[in-house]
Parts: C-alpha cells; structure tokens; sequence
C-alpha cells in the first residue's frame, strides 16, 4: 500500500518513547567501481588524499567486516534485490550472466510501491535490453549506460568520459562534461524535482570510476603525479606510478563530487532526514601493487582484499546514536532488507531475502550474532573462445566459494584462513582446525542446495517484438558464455562466435540487421571505420539461423546442407538484413560472417524489428 498518507501527518508523534517521523526518510545510495577498502586516505592510504570521505566516515556508523561480491555485476543485483546473486540470476559480467532475473522486484520497485521518486544515475550492468533495463525495474528517471564500462560493447561507440551519450529514461542523449560529473548532477537535478513534487526519493548513484579505462580529468591526473613525485615513492616503477596517477585521479575526482553532494543535502535542507549510504562493489584493482590496507588480494579474487570493501552509513535524524565502528559479519544483500526497515516499507509480497535487516544493528539494540556464517561465489570468465559446452567456467560451483565466519576464511573448500594470526592468508591450517571446517563445510553445502536449480539456468538475453523496444540491438555482450565486451574487441575484429537465448513476443514478420559496426560507428562489414581506425576483415558472406525456425523437412535436406539463411556480402555493405516469419516463445539466434582464409565470427550486432 502506497504510504501518501504518512506525508500529511503530523511532524513527531511519540509513543512508548519511540520517536516516529512525519515523512519517510530519503535514501542516496553512492557505490563506485573498482574502488576498494585501501583506497580512502582514513584507511591509511599513503597517496590519495580523501578529505570529503574521510569527512563522511567521521559522520558514520562504518560496518567494518562488510563483504561483496569480488566481481561488480553480482554486487549490483544482490544491493538491488537483497537475493544471492546464484538466486537473482546475475552471476557474470557478460557472456549472457550479466541479467537480473525480470521477475524479482528490485529496490526500486520496493520504494516506488511506497510512493517515493526512484533514480538511478551511471552504471547499470544488469542487461542491456527490455525487460532488464532500468526502466523496466522500477526506476523512474535514469540516466546510464549499461555495461562493465562507458566503452563497452552494447553503450554509444566511441564514448570517452567527456561529452558521452548516454540512455535517459529509454532514449540516447549527449550530456556535457565529464562523466562522474554528470551523473552526480544529474542525480542532485533528480532530488530537487523530488523535492518539488513533495516526495520522498530514492537515489541509486553508481559511478563508472575509478573502473578502467583511467580516463580522468587532467587536474586530478596531474594532482596525483605531483604527490608521487616525492622520492618517498622511488620504490613505485614509473608504468605502476602513471597507471596509478590515472587510477587514484578519478577516486580524487569522486571525492570531490561527494564533498559537492554533502554540501548539497546541507544547502537543501535535506541531510538531517537523509540516508547517505556509501560503498564500493569489489575489491581494489591495484590494491596489491601499492597498498593494502592489511589484506591479500583483489578484484575477481576470494582472497580478502577482493570482497572486503567500506560501507559508511550516515542518518542524522535516524537514531542511530554516535558515529562509529560496528563489527560482526555483514554484506551488501544486508542493505536493502535494512533500508525497508528503516523506511517503515513493508513489501505486499513476502520476500525471501538472503541478507538481514541491520536496524536493530544499526540502533545499538543488539549485535550481529557470531554464528553468522557468509558465503561469496559468483562465476568464473569463461575459458572457452566459441560456443562454450555445458562445463564452460561460467557454470558456478560450490567448491569456488568463499565461506566467512568470524576470523576465518574457507576458500574453494580446500584452504582455511584464520585471520586473527594470518590476515594476509598466508598459512592454510585446514588440517589442523577439522571442528572449523566441518561447521563451514556444512553451511556451505546447505547453502549450495538451496541455490543450484538456478545457479546456471540461462537467462533470456531480450523478448523482442514489444512496445516496449522495437528495435531491440543485441549485442556480443550477451551471446552466451563467450566473452566479448569491449569496443576495442570490435575494433581489432576478435574472431569469436558465439549465440543470443531471446524471446519472441508476439509471432509475426520480423527484420534481422547482421553488423559488425553499430549503426552509430557508420563502417562496413569488411572494412574499417570512416576514420580509417579499426581492422578491415575479408568477410564476403552473412549467415542466420534461428532455433526452431526455416528448418528443412527430411525430405529436403542435402547432406551438409545448412539449414538457415544465406547472403552474400557486398565491399560497400554495412549491414545484411534478413526477414523471417518468428513463431512465439524462446528461441536461440546463431549469426556468422564467413570470409576468405577461413575466417569466420558471429554478427557483433543485431537489430531486430517487429514489422
């Protein structure tokens, strides 16, 4: 039930001593990319100064043993739903294990039930095309790009931070500036409308840096520099210094942007009754070449420093008591059961949610119990270059989890960590703690019994042939466990193959554009760019197939024979197009541009029209 009726009551009512609030309390949400524990000057980084953060973090209740998934897309689907990324579906960054399952509602549908404006600004990365897009998750206004980054494969060709064009609510649009920038703006422009309008928000922000490519503004790259000019850093190489200049320039650039947002909420009124979260996604990417906070590992990696990463929670008004550090084992699942708690939102639907309400928590009334066992998995990249097999690494398995307990660390059930004497996970002392593994060992079984239906069940890459997206543009993001997902994998041509799983909504004719250059690019199958950049290919054929569809009677077919559709492809061509008649329901589509020597690869792009 909507809760417009909380608005116009009265401001405070005190029952029991329990103070109760008027309006629901707005909600920002700040996570960044590839940004990890060690990089914040509070956290001892010897390079990066942090002074905003560090600000926010003596204003906090800091969850000091908080863990993520080690990979981004995981992470986001697992903050949005509060569901394991084994049960929402995304496992991966690409390869088609990128998509939040459509019929798991999302934060954002949460509060928009409750009657608050919803927002998300950057980073999406939980699928391309309907029915996975922000706007078909509950998110009202949005500005984003969907992908591991703003060059990736299915975003605009050719962004590159300054003046990118990004997705606004459903359609492309050029916004000014640099990108962290803009999507800071775009977010405060978003909370002042809500204002307006009289309603409470929630703000999802996630930002694209310090995520690779290291494209920052030149101040921050040249601020860095200076810094490590210093013949204190003589130890640094000069190729681990410039990547670091461009690394810790944009994390400098987000620290400016969230002094600007704080000072904000200030000017606005709005800070007292705003829940400021702030956290990263995974751990550090460069975290081991320089400084570590203390812990072994990474990005990708279940070592600590992969998964441990800063939550800093700021609520004025909320009760919360004194800024602090609060131990016990919590993780990023936890935040959306606590943000309803707080927020008085109770959903129609009950929820299975895999993390906890941290309210009591976060209150003072109790503690995180010691029994709380974690476990992080997600899935592998995958190690096969073409139409991968049914034992491809994208399969998740039980035993490339990490399990959490208290001061120890079962990795992929054969190592154990005990971090209280070894916090860089140095000695593996599985054989000498049996009563540790065999409790670690039964939770992680438990929770592997629980999940593995869905762990590697397929999710639908689009439904085409909706008003909701005619055309749909596939791209080779999302062919199936085949790993293409940079503009720079276009450019040089990678000669991969791989298939889109899809949905046929309504039966009926439809057009099937085969590219290798998206329509904004403007190049030729077999050629390069109108700029002369990128790597011309001797593709002369183009060829189609749809699972379930053009299939030849026995009686028809020639040995050998393919049973899809053929085309010739012309020196001038920059997309083939096929017309087909689509039956309803699932289907797969295998696509391949076949040239002299033997070269061969799968269509990067496809634009599928209903007629």
């Amino acid at each position: 039930m909507k809760r417009f009726f909380l608005y116009c009551s009265i401001l405070v009512t005190l029952m029991a001593g329990i103070v109760v609030t008027a309006q629901p309390p707005n909600v920002i949400i700040v996570m960044t990319d590839d940004q990890g524990y060690p990089e914040l000057s509070v956290h001892g980084n010897p390079i990066l100064q942090t002074p905003n953060l560090d600000r926010l973090h003596g204003q906090s209740l800091r969850l000091v043993d908080y863990h993520v998934s080690p990979m981004c897309t995981p992470t986001r689907g697992q903050l949005l739903t509060g569901m394991d990324a084994a049960r929402n579906g995304a496992v991966n960054v690409s390869s088609g294990r990128a998509l939040l399952r459509p019929e798991n509602p999302t934060m954002a549908n949460y509060f928009g039930d409750a009657g608050y404006s919803t927002g998300v600004f950057g980073k999406w990365h939980l699928g391309a095309n309907y029915p996975y897009r922000p706007q078909d998750r509950g998110f009202q206004e949005s500005v984003w790009y969907p992908s591991s980054s703003i060059p990736s494969v299915p975003a605009y060709w050719g962004n590159d931070y300054f003046d990118d064009v990004y997705m606004h609510n459903g359609k492309e649009k050029q916004f000014k500036g640099y990108c962290a920038d803009v999507f800071f703006n775009e977010a405060k422009r978003f909370i002042r409308e809500s204002v307006q309008k009289k309603k409470p928000f929630l703000c999802y922000l996630a930002t694209n840096t310090p995520h690779g490519p290291f494209w920052p503004k030149d101040e921050d790259r040249k601020a860095i520099a200076e810094v490590l000019a210093d013949p204190k850093f003589d130890h640094l190489n000069g190729g681990l210094k410039n990547r670091l200049s461009l690394y810790l320039g944009m994390i400098r650039n987000i620290d400016w942007n969230m002094g600007k947002l704080m000072k904000f909420l200030d000017d606005e009124g709005l800070a007292d009754d705003t829940i400021l979260i702030f956290k990263t996604d995974n751990g550090s990417l460069l975290g081991p070449q320089y400084f570590n906070a203390g812990m072994r590992g990474k990005k990708t990696e279940i070592w600590e420093g992969g998964h441990r990463v800063p939550c800093f929670i700021r609520w004025p008004k909320g009760g919360l008591g004194k800024p602090r550090d609060v131990g016990g084992l919590t993780q990023v699942q936890d935040v959306l059961p606590t943000l309803l708690d707080f927020c008085q939102i109770k959903p129609s639907k009950k929820t299975a949610f895999d993390g906890m309400s941290l309210a009591p928590i976060l209150k003072g009334k109790t503690k995180v119990s010691e029994d709380r066992i974690l476990v992080i998995n997600y899935s592998r990249m995958p190690g096969f270059s073409n139409y991968p097999s049914p034992h491809s690494q994208t399969q998740m398995r039980a035993d490339q989890a990490a399990v959490l307990w208290k001061r120890w660390r079962l990795l992929e059930d054969r190592e154990l960590y005990d971090l209280a004497s070894d916090p860089l996970q140095k000695k593996n002392v599985i054989g000498k703690h049996p009563e540790v593994v065999a409790k670690m060992r039964k939770r992680l079984y438990s929770w592997w019994d629980g999940v593995k239906h869905l762990a590697n069940e397929e999710q639908r890459a689009a439904i085409i042939g909706t008003e909701h997206e005619n055309p749909t543009k596939l791209s080779a993001t999302e062919w199936l466990d085949v790993f293409v997902d940079q503009q720079g994998q276009i450019r040089r041509g990678v000669l991969k193959n791989g298939y889109w799983l899809i949905d046929v909504a309504r039966a009926g004719e439809y057009e099937i554009e085969l590219r290798r250059w998206p329509k904004e690019a403007d190049g030729t199958i077999s050629g390069t760019l109108p700029d002369g950049s990128g790597t011309a290919l001797p593709i002369n054929q183009a060829m189609l197939f749809m699972s379930g569809h053009n299939h030849l009677k026995i009686s028809e077919k020639k040995s050998y024979q393919f049973e899809g559709l053929t085309k010739t492809v012309n020196p001038k061509d920059k997309g083939v197009t096929f017309t087909m008649s689509l039956k309803k329901g699932p289907t797969a589509l295998h696509t391949w541009f076949k040239g002299r020597d033997g070269i061969m690869l799968s269509a990067y792009y496809v634009y599928v029209t209903r007629k």
